[in-house]
């Protein structure tokens, strides 16, 4: 099974590099039509769905790296 159209649209979302405070929050508010605390949680869970994997290694193991970095510095 394929990721759905809104999964993909958060990895594109994730490839991009955003400069300066809020813009990656006002890319998701105008493009994505969600807050971010909603698209956060989906990241999170996205990050964690092989279909993810499957569909861009690259992105998700990064943001899988940088999830489990955080962890451990808690």
């Amino acid at each position: 099974m394929e990721l759905g159209e809104r999964e993909q649209e958060i990895l594109a979302l994730e490839r991009r590099g955003f400069s300066g405070p809020g813009a990656k929050e006002r890319a998701v508010r105008e493009e994505l039509g969600m807050a971010p605390v909603r698209y956060y949680q989906l990241l999170n869970a996205l990050l964690d769905d092989e279909r993810a994997l499957a569909h861009d290694p690259v992105t998700v193991n990064r943001l899988r790296r940088v999830r489990d970095a955080r962890r451990s510095e808690r």
